[in-house]
């Protein structure tokens, strides 16, 4: 027993908490964003998400892993899109379009409430620990979601908005090719092409809203 405890002690949970500070805040992101998503498509009448056990805050039900290990590597991922059926909204396009935008908005949205969080348990937690480093992840994490999801190339959110503004026919001509848009962003952002301009932007935008922390932190000093 004591050899275990030997080498239980002289493990580094480091590397283990510093994997968790990333993933944990994926989960978050991911999961909140796709129910989003679910929740508004079922909202306007498109209750395939919901028929199909996506209305859930069960994270395992959204997880594309390989998103995943590119929201925890990169920043940038996605999920398992939700199960959307256009032509069940009473407008098809402008429903899309809606549906599109509620998954970003949900991430500004976390990035807000988490931002208020850090600013609010900054002092308590003496501006350093796991929670306060999740805590801050996660509100950066969400904002690097929404941003790259409303890039307009398909098959991420930006393009479904874009596409609700084209006649029919060049719709569903380009809503064809959205496997291969994935495809493109996968070699976009692990060359760095697009992966270092929307780090940039993250960065920018980031820091314009920090204002929020810096506002709770003062409610509490």
């Amino acid at each position: 027993m004591e050899t275990v405890k030997t080498i239980w002690d002289g493990l580094d949970w480091s590397v283990l908490t510093d994997i968790l500070v990333y993933v944990i805040p994926a989960l978050i992101c991911i999961t909140l964003h796709e129910l989003a998503h679910g929740y508004v498509a079922d909202r306007l009448g498109d209750h395939t998400a919901r028929d199909a056990g996506r209305l859930s805050l069960n994270p395992i039900r959204h997880m594309d892993w390989m998103g995943m290990l590119m929201m925890v590597i990169f920043h940038f991922g996605w999920a398992k899109p939700v199960p959307v059926n256009m032509y069940r909204f009473e407008n098809p396009k402008r429903g899309m379009a809606i549906t599109a935008l509620a998954g970003p908005m949900m991430n500004v949205l976390i990035t807000v409430v988490f931002l208020f969080l850090y600013g609010l348990l900054f002092k308590p937690l003496s501006g350093e620990g796991f929670v306060l480093k999740t805590i801050y992840a996660t509100a950066y994490l969400s904002l690097s979601l929404a941003i790259f999801n409303l890039i307009p190339i398909s098959p991420l959110d930006g393009s479904k908005v874009l596409f609700s503004v084209l006649p029919d026919r060049q719709y569903a001509a380009l809503m064809r090719y959205e496997r291969y848009g994935m495809l493109l962003m996968l070699a976009l952002v692990a060359t760095g092409v697009l992966g270092r301009p929307l780090s940039a932007a993250c960065s920018w935008v980031f820091s314009k809203l920090f204002f929020i922390a810096e506002w709770s932190y003062g409610l509490i000093t």
